[in-house]
């Protein structure tokens, strides 16, 4: 009874690893990438989880390591026991020409799964996006685009990293008709583009895409900018121009002399007068300029006054006689 008891306890062990090796790995594991952020995701079977709550690991490494033969990689892991079924590799800024390795585990109630794993190459495998934006400005009877460059992560020039973006330009005659519109296209690496083949004084849209043609890498176009163009001005027009000038002069003109001539009068012969009790200042009879009292009359005058007045009052007398 003994054996058989013990041939029953390695059986049980036997079947439930058999059953924890039975652990599904994730599946379908994809890429979602835009220039320099990454996304990685993958499905997984959720009838092994048997009520209990699945989590996953991501872990990543560059590939080089692994062929090293003196020692054993070391996995820098990016996601641990997440229930979300994707992992942002973003912050981890993975050199854009290098090769990496990505493995995703499950685990579920103490069982874990084998590692399923992807190979990675930012330079070849993520995708590039459309320029971060795109203006237009009058060139004459043309059109400047002004191409600002797609960006990181951080917010620096895609060119950083790819120096042979180059740009693919539709531009079109806008229409009310839409069957009626006719792309033209043009390439360029230039940043500043000149449409100069355009008729003046038309409405025109532009729309632009990214490109790397190494990897025949393509964005995704911008959405339509239109802008109308300008030309030469008509003679019509700078003839009403100069009319519009000549009446402009003529209306200023007499208005600022009148005010000129007006701010002069006021400040050197103004219309208000000295008051009554200063008047005796002033020499009447020849000129309206204050003059100050001469020593030898006026002084003597005001002096002579004011003794009679002081005799008349007296000390002990402070009303005068009448």
């Amino acid at each position: 009874m003994s054996a058989a008891f013990y041939v029953c306890l390695v059986f049980w062990c036997l079947q439930t690893n058999a059953v924890a090796a039975e652990l599904a790995p994730p599946e379908n594991l994809t890429l979602i990438t835009l220039n320099t952020n990454y996304t990685l995701s993958w499905d997984w079977d959720q009838s092994f989880a048997e009520g209990h709550a699945v989590n996953f690991t991501t872990q990543y490494v560059a590939k080089f390591k692994l062929k090293s033969k003196r020692k054993s990689p070391v996995w820098e892991t990016a996601c641990e026991k997440t229930s979300h079924r994707s992992c942002d590799l973003t912050k981890f800024n993975l050199y854009y020409l290098g090769i990496y390795v990505l493995r995703v585990q499950a685990s579920v109630n103490g069982r874990v799964s084998d590692w399923m794993m992807k190979e990675f190459c930012p330079d070849k495998d993520a995708a590039v996006g459309p320029p971060s934006r795109v203006d237009l400005s009058p060139a004459g009877s043309g059109l400047d685009i002004i191409i600002s460059d797609p960006l990181t992560s951080t917010n620096s020039s895609m060119k950083d990293h790819i120096p042979d973006l180059n740009y693919h330009i539709l531009y079109w005659e806008r229409s009310v008709d839409p069957q009626a519109l006719e792309p033209q296209t043009l390439a360029s690496k230039a940043t500043v583009v000149t449409l100069s083949d355009l008729k003046a004084w038309t409405w025109y849209c532009v729309s632009v895409q990214s490109r790397y043609d190494f990897f025949n890498k393509k964005s995704s176009f911008t959405s339509p900018h239109c802008m109308q163009t300008e030309g030469a001005i008509p003679w019509w027009q700078i003839f009403g121009y100069f009319l519009l000038f000549l009446v402009i002069c003529f209306l200023l003109v007499p208005v600022s002399s009148f005010w000129f001539f007006k701010t002069v009068k006021a400040t050197f012969y103004p219309s208000n007068q000295l008051p009554p009790h200063f008047q005796y200042l002033c020499d009447s009879s020849e000129s309206d300029i204050p003059r100050l009292l001469t020593p030898d009359s006026d002084s003597e005058l005001l002096c002579d006054k004011f003794d009679r007045l002081s005799k008349t009052t007296g000390p002990g007398n402070p009303h005068p006689s009448p």
